[in-house]
């Protein structure tokens, strides 16, 4: 196996902090976008809307989207089990993942792409809809604030993909200028038990 990379994607890192958390070794290739590498018949034949990252496998299958790669690799490697232990459970995680993804990661995107200068010329930009998504992310953090009083962990006990998701959203956010706030005590607290893991850094 080996997974096409960008290292800034915030996507990409979903899977890598994924990895990191099955202790899985796969090597990486990184795909130059600035360089239009994404864009090569070699690699759209991979990815037919030439994103990142994507999980080749070696019989040269390929699969695209983050979420549907950390699926694959939860099936490969169950333990730790970063989907949930039982059916319950599992449905809590899809529950606050896809939480984590509409309301944090894509608005954070939606900010990034529409108001940072490394977009100007990929994509025509709208700023309006851009400051639009930062005061959107900007009132779910502090929802997720008062979601986090008296947990550890976003969907349970224990640190899940919802918490992956989470944490490259608030990454991505510090790029953009939307950070957690002062007086967000019960976030700031998670935000230093994830990024205390050494996965924080793949």
């Amino acid at each position: 196996m080996k997974l096409y990379d960008l290292p800034p994607s915030p996507n990409a890192r979903r899977v890598r902090i994924f990895i990191a958390e099955k202790g899985l070794d796969i090597p990486k290739v990184t795909v130059d976008m600035a360089k239009g590498e994404n864009r090569t018949p070699e690699y759209l034949a991979r990815n037919s809307l030439g994103k990142m990252p994507v999980l080749e496998l070696d019989d040269g299958t390929c699969i695209a989207e983050s979420v549907a790669i950390c699926r694959y690799l939860e099936e490969l490697q169950p333990e730790p089990p970063l989907f949930g232990r039982d059916r319950v459970d599992r449905a809590r995680v899809e529950m606050w993942n896809r939480r984590m993804e509409h309301e944090l990661l894509l608005p954070m995107i939606g900010v990034f792409v529409h108001t940072h200068e490394f977009w100007k010329d990929l994509v025509e930009q709208n700023a309006a809809w851009g400051e639009s998504c930062r005061d959107n992310v900007t009132a779910k953090l502090a929802w997720l604030d008062g979601e986090l009083d008296g947990r550890d962990f976003i969907a349970n006990d224990d640190y899940t993909v919802a918490d992956i998701t989470a944490q490259c959203a608030v990454l991505m956010g510090k790029a953009v200028g939307v950070r957690v706030a002062d007086d967000q005590a019960n976030l700031s607290a998670w935000w230093d038990r994830v990024t205390a893991r050494p996965s924080a850094r793949a």
